[in-house]
């Protein structure tokens, strides 16, 4: 997993206070960073054209310019002039060597954006739009230097973006850019290095972009096994029996040795799943909540309150529900895996407040981060384009998330994985990481149409991870 910082401008100051590197050595390196990437990718004389804000950030798309003038067919667009001091010097050395700024967008093989980058507090204005605009309507590759112009602060888009294929963040990641407001944006995100290793470079940070590497399968490396090793996930049915026998289904196929359903009602359930009156005895992890309704048998959800020692996966219907509040304050080993809506019920449960997701998805990462400081024994997974794994203030990022995953069942099947790996022994935290990145995986992978997507694939899949 990477660092992401809520800001980088600390990050640089150290480097001018502590390491003698100035403003000037550190944007060169951030401009040859973005110019071996275009090396990379486009064939020499390609035409590309540089949109340069007035401050530092246009000061990088002119360094841009200016190494590669000749190579390629380069044309800096200037709309607002060059303000801040690297902005004029840059700019001075680009026209000497014969480079001159364009005063209209033209059409171009690709596209870079060095406008307005990280920082932005305000809404841009009809000006910039009216560039931003122009250009995301015409057809070529899009490169957007450090942040998309339009993204501000927290991730918002104020009132468009450009709308980029790769982005290149200055330094280091940075929270912005996993809001789910970013997610149609970004595209690809890579980061440029400053002329320092991002060892010395980084500081310590809560926030963390997970990686395919951070996957854990539940590979069985243990031969003198049997059924039992691997747990009894069970899951308490209520008012929709479909949404249990997908979750089931999907801890039996991410390596719980058990599986049973809870309920007093005969279920038609598959062979491989076992159907309980009561909670099982050797049960090891407990899945409930999804399909629950309001009509739940209250004798077992106080044994579930009571058995504090047996993690517990709580999903859907019990967000909006009072019993939320007596599970938070007694119980341990928790993980929630709300939506924002129903994230917003348990806060307004909680707090008597009027939240609403608009609210959450506004401030996703202060609110997740808030809510597990509050509740040390919960693990929160806050579903969204970009998924965020919450715990003791700590921000794991999983972006691996996509639209085919987009349907009904689909959380289910996350919250049986989840479960099985509780039942395997692993930890709220590491369940609910390995869960979510297979899940997104194996909705990555799907081959057909990305809106067929069923329960049934998102299972078959992680069979296959």
């Amino acid at each position: 997993m990477k660092n992401v910082f809520d800001e980088v401008y600390t990050l640089d100051k150290k480097c001018y206070e502590k390491f003698e590197l100035s403003e000037d050595i550190l944007m060169e390196h951030a401009a040859y960073t973005m110019a071996i990437e275009i090396y990379k990718r486009f064939k020499k004389n390609s035409s590309i054209l540089i949109i340069c804000g007035p401050g530092n950030n246009g000061a990088d798309g002119i360094t841009l310019g200016r190494i590669l003038h000749k190579d390629y067919k380069i044309n800096l667009f200037i709309p607002f002039g060059t303000k801040s001091k690297m902005s004029q010097i840059q700019f001075k050395r680009a026209k000497n060597i014969g480079l001159k700024p364009i005063y209209k967008i033209i059409k171009s093989d690709v596209f870079v954006d060095a406008l307005f980058g990280s920082g932005l507090n305000k809404p841009l204005d009809k000006k910039s739009c009216d560039i931003i605009k122009q250009i995301n309507q015409i057809n070529s590759f899009k490169i957007a230097c450090d942040i998309p112009s339009g993204i501000n602060t927290k991730g918002e888009i104020f009132p468009l973006a450009f709308k980029a294929d790769l982005t290149i963040s200055m330094g280091a990641y940075k929270t912005p850019l996993f809001s789910d407001f970013a997610k149609d944006y970004v595209g690809k995100i890579k980061v440029a290095d400053l002329g320092i290793s991002h060892k010395i470079y980084e500081e310590k940070s809560d926030t963390f972009l997970l990686q395919k590497k951070d996957l854990k399968l539940p590979f069985r490396n243990q031969q003198n096994t049997n059924k039992g090793t691997f747990g009894h996930t069970v899951f308490i049915a209520g008012e929709k029996k479909g949404a249990v026998i997908f979750a089931s289904l999907a801890a039996f196929a991410f390596g719980s040795g058990l599986c049973s359903v809870v309920s007093n009602d005969n279920i038609i359930l598959p062979p491989e799943i076992m159907q309980n009156k009561s909670l099982p005895k050797n049960q090891t992890a407990i899945v409930m909540g999804m399909g629950l309704g309001k009509n739940y048998d209250m004798n077992i959800m106080e044994s579930i309150i009571k058995n504090t020692k047996i993690p517990l996966v709580i999903d859907a219907d019990l967000f909006s529900d009072k019993i939320i509040l007596k599970i938070l304050s007694t119980r341990e080993n928790i993980i929630l895996t709300p939506h924002p809506k129903e994230f917003a019920s348990v806060l307004n449960l909680l707090d008597n407040s009027k939240l609403k997701p608009q609210d959450i998805q506004k401030d996703r990462f202060s609110f997740a981060r808030d809510f597990t400081k509050r509740f040390k024994n919960v693990t929160l997974l806050l579903k969204g384009s970009n998924t965020l794994i919450a715990q003791n203030g700590k921000i794991y990022i999983n972006t691996y998330g996509t639209s085919t995953l987009s349907k009904g069942g689909s959380g289910d099947v996350l919250s049986g994985m989840i479960g099985a790996l509780l039942s395997q022994g692993r930890t709220t935290l590491e369940a609910a990481i390995s869960a979510s990145l297979a899940h997104s995986l194996s909705g990555k992978k799907y081959k057909k149409a990305n809106y067929s997507l069923s329960p049934q694939d998102i299972i078959k899949g992680i069979k296959c991870l």
